[in-house]
């Protein structure tokens, strides 16, 4: 099985597994993705889904370029494929619970578009970085350029696409590409997740919908952040919060 998802109390981890290949994404993978994101949603004991490589040392090298070369003659192929890598992205970048990459390995091209769909990175010292559709004269969607612009900015962004250069671990965080090195990024990214899974999740899951919100245009509240605000005080979770910070305890939520 290439793509899979395991659990660990309320850590959930989707694993890249097609190491002969160095993890490259075919359409079946892309296909499949979607679904095993929406069964961590599903979880209700799921928290965090961390997105990584089953083999240490590889993240993904980006989409099964032989693959390309065999079938990207049809139409019909052509419209799946992108339909089906847009529906990957989407379903990481609209994910109601946070999404963590841990990057061990080359993150090019296609893997690269998995990992900056995600809400953070962490990516290991030897890792290297780039989306390089110009070395192969190709053209990624809007949706896809919209997530780099996005966190690393326009200028930046071109150049990453310009160049189609790969990037070091240095580099890709002094640019905004990954907000973290470490040496074992699996391990650190576990750590992360269970402390996002320690607060109360309505926080977490609505401090996501609005900063998705801005991403995709939205400038002020309207009546459902309104909503989400004044409703929280109504919640279980604030009444523990408020206890435990009353009686000086860690809070169960």
């Amino acid at each position: 099985m290439t793509l899979r998802l395991e659990r660990d109390g309320p850590v959930a981890r989707l694993l890249i597994d097609r190491p002969h290949r160095r993890n490259a994404m075919t359409q079946a993978m892309w296909t499949h993705l979607p679904s095993l994101v929406g069964a961590a949603m599903a979880d209700n004991s799921v928290r965090v889904l961390i997105l990584t490589s089953a083999t240490p040392g590889l993240f993904c090298a980006g989409a099964d370029i032989d693959e390309f070369a065999a079938c990207s003659g049809a139409q019909d192929w052509r419209v799946a494929n992108q339909d089906a890598i847009r529906a990957s992205q989407y379903a990481l970048a609209h994910a109601q619970k946070p999404v963590i990459a841990a990057i061990d390995g080359d993150c090019v091209g296609g893997g690269c578009g998995l990992a900056i769909a995600c809400d953070l990175r962490i990516a290991a010292p030897a890792a290297r970085l780039g989306i390089t559709p110009a070395k192969l004269g190709i053209v990624y969607s809007l949706f896809d350029t919209k997530l780099l612009v996005d966190l690393v900015g326009p200028a930046r962004a071109k150049r990453i696409l310009f160049t189609a250069a790969l990037h070091d671990a240095d580099t890709a965080r002094a640019i905004g590409l990954i907000d973290e090195i470490a040496a074992d990024p699996l391990a650190t990214a576990d750590t992360l997740a269970r402390t996002i899974a320690a607060n109360a999740q309505h926080s977490v899951r609505s401090s996501k919908a609005i900063v998705r919100r801005i991403l995709d245009g939205q400038a002020d509240d309207d009546a459902t952040t309104l909503a989400m605000f004044r409703d929280a005080f109504t919640r279980p979770d604030f009444a523990e919060g408020v206890a435990a910070f009353r009686e000086k305890r860690r809070p169960d939520f």
